[in-house]
C-alpha cells in the first residue's frame, strides 16, 4: 500500500493536483469509478476484462488516495473491518446465505 501511496503523492505533486483532492472530491470521484465499473455490467453478465480492470483500477486509485487524504492506513482499515464483518456474519449463521447480518 505504502508503494502504491507514494506513486499517486508524485503522480498529484508533479501535476499540482493536491488542490482538487479533497475528501468531498475523492468521494465523489470513487462513486463515479464505480458507477463507470457497474456500467460494464449493464446490460449483460457478459464483460470486456480490459475495461473491467481499468474501471476496478481507478476504484482502487481514489481509495488508496482518499486513505492518505484522511490520513489513514489503508490495509488497517480494510483489515479491522474485516473483523467486524467476522463477528457479523459468523460460519455457522451466514454460510451459503446471502442474507443481511440482522436477517440472520
Amino acid at each position: 500500500m505504502k508503494e502504491l501511496r507514494d506513486k499517486f503523492r508524485e503522480f498529484t505533486e508533479e501535476r499540482d493536483w493536491e488542490q482538487f483532492h479533497t475528501p468531498e472530491n475523492l468521494a465523489k470521484s470513487i462513486s463515479i469509478e464505480a458507477a463507470e465499473l457497474l456500467e460494464c455490467f449493464q446490460w449483460s453478465d457478459v464483460y470486456e476484462k480490459e475495461a473491467v480492470c481499468e474501471e476496478l483500477a481507478d476504484v482502487v486509485s481514489y481509495c488508496v488516495m482518499m486513505a492518505d487524504r484522511i490520513e489513514v492506513d489503508l490495509k488497517q482499515i480494510v483489515l479491522d473491518k474485516l473483523e467486524k464483518n467476522k463477528e457479523k456474519y459468523p460460519v455457522e449463521k451466514a454460510k451459503g446465505i446471502a442474507d443481511k447480518y440482522d436477517k440472520l
